[in-house]
């Protein structure tokens, strides 16, 4: 049994020095403060002895000699000690607020820094709940204990030396007992961990549960109330909360046991010393007085002792959070710089697809054996049916995702020799549904080119054909749009999103759908503003329209992950039965019969 508790004890050594050894960097530039903090728990534990130490010679002048003469200054010194103790503790409260809120910005700053390089299918994986609570509340969970287990740890021991002390000081006989008591008491201590991690990870999973809900019902409010969904969502929200509350009562089972047990085995203690202490009395081995001393002393000793539970299940789930935390930083991207990857210029010629495969989930193939080869300054329209991979096909080429099989090429160079940055660089994208944060006009599009001149971004506007929209507005380009743009109608959106890549200026584009959720007269402006986007470029254009793609230089025909058609719309339409032709007769026969 000793032999079991002693592995455990190193365990928990070894955890605690890792987490503290690991967290150092963060704690470093506060490093005289948070020293500070510590140090200050000295004296505050430490007088706790004193305190306990003043009643000895107080209660044998008071009660054994009956003087007053000399005992006056006794109560003086113990209302200054407390009163010193309680500014040296608000001193203490404070330097660990500080230096804690510092410690958690920097390692938030270096979890938001590691999540911006994570890639697409990282996020594709996860709820907004896990990433929420994988990378800001671990971190408050992490940080939130650091300082102040390290604080309490320090006072609590100084506390325990220094009252030990005046237990053999008053009684040695006595003292012996009650230590021995106050090591069983910690024996309880050492199976905690064990039973705690399963719970706790658990619990991790249904908080993050909870925040995607949520996040899901403020971004699709619209639809929980265009189709009435608010009983339903309650009724998911209530099951949410009830996974919550069981990890809660579970957690609650393997870890507050702790505090109760702890209490009846010091309680015992403490009977134990009253039981023998008055037998010591009666005896003459200790005076009333030196009795008095060390019950005081004892309860001191033993009062913070039986909250060490809880306090030590903070500390245990302090460092699981912080596990957590560096298993995050520690983690590698599944897309990443190669050590010699160099920039990749931004003159180019071909881009070539050889032989590309790609899958999402194992064995389960997206896109097969694609041969594509596309010159400076073509167009390039992908069509096909809804889910065939054409979308993904594009994805492939600024790295959002990694290909499975073969490579895609630059002037014969592997895009994944390039830096991502160089990469992405030369790499505009308009999506169908465009992200734009919350801010003004003005920042969204500058967003494109964070250098660019008032000169630049008035002729991006004017291109993008969204000056007459901003010329309505009281305050321009500073107009307010809300979180995701939700003050712009689809249009206005997309055309905000062509202002920001006119400013990037990249020399390859990439247009998936960018008209498809548009009606016909917001489509008719946005189509002039692609077109003037689409000048002296490499162009990727995905299309359901086929009226926007009929002068594309290359039509490719993509069915269930492999190019079916190739050519221009000319020759593509000349293939009866063909894929293409089927497209065009779907959309135009009739319109052309009519004409």
């Amino acid at each position: 049994m000793v032999k079991k508790i002693d592995v455990k004890g190193a365990v928990l050594k070894n955890s605690f020095v890792k987490n503290y050894k690991r967290m150092w960097p963060y704690v470093k530039p506060y490093w005289f403060r948070a020293l500070m903090s510590v140090l200050l728990a000295i004296p505050i534990g430490s007088m706790d002895a004193l305190i306990a130490m003043s009643l000895k010679p107080y209660m044998d002048l008071v009660m054994v000699d009956k003087s007053l003469q000399t005992a006056w200054y006794i109560p003086l010194a113990i209302i200054l000690f407390t009163v010193v103790q309680g500014g040296l503790t608000y001193a203490v409260n404070y330097l660990n607020t500080w230096v804690g809120a510092k410690i958690t910005n920097l390692l938030k700053f270096d979890l938001y820094k590691k999540m911006l390089c994570f890639e697409t299918n990282f996020f594709n994986q996860r709820n907004s709940g896990d990433v929420i609570f994988m990378f800001n509340n671990n971190a408050d969970m992490a940080c939130a204990g650091l300082l102040t287990n390290l604080k309490n740890f320090v006072q609590k021991f100084f506390t325990a030396i220094s009252l030990i002390f005046v237990l053999f000081y008053n009684s040695w006989q006595l003292a012996l007992v009650c230590v021995a008591i106050l090591i069983c008491a910690f024996i309880p201590m050492m199976s905690i961990k064990k039973k705690v991690k399963s719970v706790m990870d658990k619990t991790v999973v249904a908080d993050s549960a909870l925040l995607t809900v949520y996040n899901e019902s403020y971004a699709g409010n619209k639809t929980i109330i265009s189709y009435n969904l608010e009983d339903y969502q309650k009724e998911k929200f209530n099951t949410v909360l009830d996974g919550v509350f069981r990890m809660r009562i579970k957690l609650l089972q393997r870890t507050r046991w702790l505090s109760p047990v702890m209490h009846i085995i010091l309680s015992v203690g403490i009977g134990a010393a009253i039981w023998y202490g008055s037998y010591l009395i009666l005896n003459g081995t200790i005076t009333s007085g030196g009795f008095v001393s060390f019950l005081t002393a004892l309860i001191m000793l033993y009062t913070p002792m039986k909250s060490l539970g809880s306090n030590y299940n903070s500390v245990i789930m302090a460092f699981m959070a912080i596990d957590r935390v560096f298993d995050v930083l520690d983690s590698c991207p599944a897309i990443i710089d190669k050590p010699d990857a160099k920039q990749m210029p931004r003159a180019h010629g071909k881009i070539e697809f050889h032989d590309v495969s790609f899958e999402y989930v194992q064995n389960v193939p997206v896109l097969k054996n694609i041969d594509l080869t596309v010159n400076r300054g073509e167009t390039i329209a992908l069509v096909g049916n809804s889910g065939g991979g054409k979308s993904t096909l594009v994805s492939l080429l600024p790295r959002f995702y990694d290909v499975t099989s073969g490579k895609i090429t630059i002037d014969g160079h592997d895009i994944r020799d390039f830096t991502l940055q160089s990469l992405r660089e030369n790499i505009g994208v308009v999506f169908q549904d465009n992200f734009l944060f919350a801010g003004t006009i003005r920042e969204n599009i500058m967003l494109g080119n964070q250098d660019a001149t008032p000169e630049m971004v008035d002729t991006a506007i004017k291109m993008a054909c969204l000056d007459d929209f901003v010329g309505t507005l009281k305050n321009g380009l500073d107009t307010q749009i809300g979180e995701r743009g939700i003050l712009l109608s689809g249009g206005q959106k997309q055309r905000v999103a062509i202002a920001r890549a006119f400013l990037k200026n990249a020399p390859i584009l990439i247009l998936d759908e960018a008209t498809s959720a548009l009606d016909n007269k917001s489509e008719a402006v946005v189509q002039r503003a692609i077109e003037n986007l689409m000048m002296d470029k490499t162009v990727f254009v995905i299309a359901h329209r086929l009226s926007t793609i009929r002068n594309a230089s290359k039509i490719v025909v993509v069915n269930h992950g492999e190019i079916v058609e190739m050519g221009t719309h000319d020759e593509l339409v000349q293939i009866d039965g063909g894929a293409y032709k089927t497209l065009y007769d779907m959309q135009f026969k009739t319109k052309d019969q009519k004409k």
